[in-house]
């Protein structure tokens, strides 16, 4: 009998990732296995290496995270010194930032992005209005660097990835929609455009007008949960983790509502 092969884990640090969710995903995945799972916001990429779809539309607006899993696709390893120290840090921070401004596609500013994400603090991927990655030093004791992808330069190797708005989104009628855009809460500066509340509404109505099945998740504002009860969603709602306080005490969960439509 043929073993299913073990999910991998993501290769980065992902404030808000949705690993926790596969079990919940897996049921609703179960019946549209053969379908394309499209993910407009791909984020720490938990929930495809969770799913492991055969072929995925995996789009995200952080251009710097694209880069970086085009790059695995195309081989990347790292050849940077990968330094846990803090003056190293914001050295690479600032070129960084230099080299993203010049361009958006390139394996070092892979290399970079890589190493500001498992060194700086908790997972977390911020930008200023202006562009510029500021996440501060991280702090911890010891980091495990990877400095070799190719374990997953074969499990990315049939998704295509893109980085655009995701109205852009070029969908099949049949395609199985995951999205999980960043929450309704008041720090939405995930990339240099953010993430506001019209843009809330512009995704649930837009994802209303799939033919194929869709889940959502957000966290459960009470405007997220009237606004998706209005547009018809069937809604559900789990505990989920948060792991962004550097004090255990700090760490707890929140309420979050899992919105799926046209099941």
């Amino acid at each position: 009998m043929e073993q299913e092969l073990t999910p991998l884990r993501p290769p980065l640090k992902w404030a808000g990732g949705k690993r926790w969710l596969i079990p919940t995903l897996e049921k609703l995945w179960a019946k549209h296995s053969g379908c394309r799972l499209v993910e407009p916001f791909c984020g720490g990429l938990s929930v495809a290496l969770g799913l492991q779809p055969q072929i995925a539309l995996l789009n995200d607006v952080n251009s710097a995270l694209v880069n970086f899993y085009q790059q695995i696709q195309k081989g990347l390893t790292l050849d940077i010194s990968l330094e846990n120290d803090e003056k190293a840090y914001y050295l690479r921070r600032t070129q960084f930032n230099e080299l993203n401004q010049l361009t958006g596609v390139d394996e070092t500013l892979a290399q970079l992005f890589y190493y500001l994400n498992r060194t700086g603090y908790n997972g977390l991927c911020r930008f200023n209005k202006s562009g510029g990655y500021n996440v501060p030093f991280g702090r911890y004791k010891k980091i495990n660097y990877q400095t070799d992808f190719m374990k997953y330069q074969s499990a990315l190797s049939a998704w295509e990835f893109t980085n655009k708005d995701f109205s852009e989104l070029a969908i099949a009628d049949n395609d199985f929609i995951y999205a999980d855009p960043p929450y309704d809460v008041p720090f939405h500066q995930y990339a240099q455009k953010g993430f506001n509340w019209d843009d809330q509404v512009r995704l649930a109505e837009w994802l209303i007008e799939h033919k194929g099945p869709v889940v959502l998740s957000n966290q459960a504002t009470e405007r997220v949960v009237d606004l998706y009860k209005k547009l018809g969603f069937k809604l559900k709602y789990l505990d989920a983790p948060r792991r962004i306080s550097c004090k255990a005490n700090g760490r707890h969960a929140v309420k979050e509502v899992i919105a799926t439509y046209g099941f």
